[in-house]
């Protein structure tokens, strides 16, 4: 065959698959109503996690590359959940890193609910304003986010799943500005810490705000010739705003994890993450007690961290995430056995381990 020909029948090939992708897009809206009526969650972890595992094995037997096809259809299920309805609350304007972190997870076409506290966030999804919230939880660099944290003890709500997001940060201003003209910044104290060095140089007044994209509305909104903030990409581009320079962190290595929150866990897929917050009785060993029966069992610890209890001085919860679902066997007697050291335990969510972000190891 031609090189034409080829095209041709590649054409023909393409139009074929699109109306494939159409027609399962109408299907997947129609389970949505389903699932709606019925109060059924929207993201099924297992069913996508077989999903997956069913197109891998396909392409292994058609000789096609598997991660490449794994990644196709990746985006396809993401398309398909936008299709069901999804409400995705999360704190800041539009533009803002966590609207950034919900729409990859959920897929482009996911309606996200802006909130101006994570507080809102949480009201969001237990007063059914939204289906799922998307909060962070902790940065590379700067470490834990405490008030996700303190909002995640008191909350009836889930972690269902996590993002890792690579944090890429921009000085953006009004249209016609310069480096020269900047005197001052603007941005979430998180933001600005991630890159003192470059704002170091730039010898400009420091403003600490609420939010990355709502500083650059406010700029926008306000006329501030002399200002800039620093934000994403994605903040510029929907306030038409100038981006100066981009890639102004401190470090390459800033990525940011997520917690997407809902009113349930995700079912085990076999590739899970449970997270927990628990305090151990007063008694030495106790806390050793407890991590020497995850070691026993062959449970990976992924984090541990400790925060006041807020309720006496020097008290401490320990904040803990291991790999494995809590409805596996190791898993559950070793939470079974935490009862035996702990004067009291919360299960946060179990919930697919998120894939490796581009730049990070897995």
């Amino acid at each position: 065959m031609s090189l034409e020909e080829l095209r041709n029948e590649i054409d023909g090939i393409d139009a074929i698959i699109v109306k494939l992708l159409a027609h399962r897009l109408k299907l997947s809206a129609q389970i949505g109503n389903i699932k709606n009526h019925s109060g059924i969650p929207i993201t099924d972890a297992a069913r996508e996690s077989r999903v997956l595992e069913h197109v891998k094995d396909m392409a292994h037997n058609e000789g096609v590359d598997t991660a490449a096809v794994e990644k196709i259809y990746r985006q396809i299920v993401a398309a398909s959940k936008s299709m069901q309805g999804i409400a995705v609350a999360f704190q800041g304007e539009p533009g803002a890193y966590s609207q950034e972190a919900a729409l990859r997870f959920f897929g482009e076409k996911a309606d996200t609910l802006p909130c101006e506290t994570l507080e809102d966030v949480f009201q969001a999804v237990e007063q059914s304003k939204a289906s799922f919230g998307i909060v962070p939880v902790e940065n590379s660099l700067e470490g834990s986010i405490s008030k996700t944290y303190d909002l995640l003890l008191d909350s009836t709500l889930k972690v269902c799943g996590e993002l890792k997001l690579r944090v890429s940060h921009c000085l953006i201003a009004n249209p016609g500005a310069t480096l020269d003209s900047i005197k001052k910044v603007y941005s979430h104290p998180q933001a600005l810490g991630q890159c003192q060095a470059f704002l170091k140089h730039l010898n400009s007044e420091i403003i600490p705000t609420y939010d990355t994209a709502g500083s650059v509305k406010m700029i926008k909104e306000k006329r501030i010739l002399d200002g800039a903030a620093v934000a994403s990409v994605r903040a510029a581009e929907i306030y038409n705003m100038q981006v100066i320079t981009c890639g102004i962190e401190d470090n390459a290595n800033n990525f940011t994890r997520f917690f997407v929150l809902a009113k349930h866990d995700s079912p085990p897929t076999g590739n899970d993450k449970t997270s927990l917050v628990f305090s151990v009785k007063h008694r030495p060993g106790a806390l050793f007690a407890f991590l020497q029966e995850l070691a026993e069992r062959g449970i990976n610890l992924t984090k541990i961290e400790s925060r006041p209890t807020r309720q006496k001085p020097w008290e401490y919860n320990f904040y803990l995430d291991f790999e494995g679902h809590r409805e596996d066997e190791c898993p559950r007697e070793a939470l079974l056995k935490l009862e035996d050291y702990a004067l009291f335990v919360k299960v946060l969510g179990s919930y697919p381990k998120a894939a490796a972000s581009n730049g990070e190891q897995a």
